[in-house]
């Protein structure tokens, strides 16, 4: 070739001839590959590369498109991207700037999540025994999902009909690149926040849709927010035949974000009613045991002797003894005073003397006797009568009253249930201080 011939230009000259050719001759295009090297710079622009088992093509996503992606591009994942080929002016470099990418069909999704649940799992994060109980009624409710779906409407029409509870949204992207970061960072800050001001449970909700349009919540990111939660999670995404990663994570997997809220709440009507049925049930229970115990008090009173009563029989007993040993005594001293007066007439006045002095002194000494034992078995009857009248008191029914009770007389007579209560006219009502209080009512069948 004659050199004269041969075309000449600058370097730059050259460079845009080249990037002309490219994009001229391939225009945009669809590149079949594989994701690797996946960034995404601090501007939102995204930097990777496509390859296969023989090539590697530079790749650029400019953050507005990368943030409508429906779908978390992560490394290993073969995907379809739409774009133009084109060249860097200043370098010798070749790349394709892509406007669109999806993954190269739902089996390449399962297969990527597929493998993220198992090497998740390995980790222990879907254990059972992680999972903690969603509490009976919460003081508060903490939802995560976006306020302009019909998601949160459902969410909290169900709540104010079941029992309704002060509900706080943190506002996400349920869907595109970005859905992930915002979901775990608001998972996040509901635990950061102080206790007095922290819901206790969180729902975790989004409609249905295709697996691209669920994968936020099978981010690796997203799972490990709801598996280290302080606050029980509650998962509801998508319809009862969808299944996202945070569903092996969370403490409870409701089928539909409606079904999330009946999860949350009790029935406020029929929390009210088993309420009111426990109440009936106690009002019985203690009614039956006061009867009971009224009963076993009268038996109780029946089977005791009055301690007035004993005391009498023990007075009676001691007056019989005192006469008793009254006339013993006198005929002691009697027969005493006939020897004496026998022996005093063959004794010595000396001796009469020394003799009577010495039965005087034995007569003094048993009335000394006898008067001490009158003094024991009077303190003796008294203390066993003493303690008798205590053991009565404590059986008796003002003890009873003294607990808190009360005695219901109607029309003077003693009642023991409420159907009596109703037919007596004047209800006297007899407290612990002895005060009675009257009701006067009108009589019903």
């Amino acid at each position: 070739m004659d050199r004269e011939n041969i075309p000449q230009y600058r370097v730059g000259e050259l460079s845009s001839a080249i990037k002309r050719s490219l994009e001229d001759r391939f225009g945009v295009i669809r590149v079949r590959g594989e994701i690797s090297g996946w960034k995404r710079a601090s501007s939102g622009h995204a930097y990777f590369c496509l390859k296969d088992q023989d090539a590697l093509i530079d790749s650029v996503m400019w953050r507005g498109k990368v943030q409508l992606l429906p779908f978390r591009p992560d490394d290993g994942l073969e995907v379809v991207a739409t774009g133009k080929l084109t060249t860097f002016p200043n370098r010798s470099k070749y790349q394709i700037v892509i406007d669109r990418m999806e993954p190269a069909g739902v089996g390449a999704l399962m297969a990527m999540v597929e493998a993220r649940r198992k090497a998740l799992k390995s980790e222990g994060l879907f254990d059972p025994d992680r999972k903690r109980k969603i509490p009976k009624l919460p003081r508060s409710i903490g939802i995560v999902t976006s306020s302009a779906g019909a998601v949160i409407r459902d969410i909290l029409h169900r709540l104010d009909d079941r029992f309704p509870r002060p509900v706080f949204l943190w506002d996400v992207a349920v869907q595109g690149v970005d859905a992930a970061g915002q979901i775990a960072q608001a998972i996040g800050g509901f635990n950061s926040l102080d206790d007095d001001q922290r819901p206790d449970v969180l729902i975790v909700a989004r409609g249905g849709g295709s697996i691209e349009d669920l994968m936020a919540f099978n981010e690796e990111i997203v799972v490990r927010a709801v598996a280290d939660s302080g606050i029980p999670v509650i998962s509801a995404v998508g319809h009862e035949s969808d299944t996202t990663l945070i569903d092996y994570a969370a403490d409870l997997r409701a089928p539909t974000p409606t079904a999330a809220a009946e999860f949350a709440v009790p029935v406020r009507r029929e929390l009210l009613d088993r309420l009111s049925a426990l109440g009936q049930y106690l009002d019985r229970v203690t009614e039956a045991a006061l009867e009971n115990h009224a009963t076993q008090v009268r038996s109780l009173a029946r089977a005791m002797q009055h301690p007035g009563d004993r005391l009498l029989l023990s007075s009676e007993r001691l007056d019989k003894l005192w006469r008793r040993l009254s006339v013993g005594l006198l005929h002691y001293v009697f027969s005493l005073r006939n020897r004496l007066a026998d022996q005093s007439s063959r004794l010595h006045p000396a001796h009469l003397e020394s003799a009577t002095q010495f039965h005087c002194q034995s007569v003094a000494h048993l009335v000394r006797r006898l008067d001490t034992a009158t003094a024991e078995v009077v303190s003796h009857s008294g203390r066993k009568v003493e303690g008798q009248g205590r053991m009565l008191e404590s059986l008796g029914y003002q003890a009873t009253l003294r607990r808190g009770y009360t005695v219901v007389r109607g029309d003077g007579a003693l009642l023991s249930n409420s159907h009596d209560a109703r037919r007596s006219g004047v209800l006297e009502i007899e407290f612990a201080n002895r005060d009675i209080h009257s009701v006067r009512q009108k009589k019903g069948p």
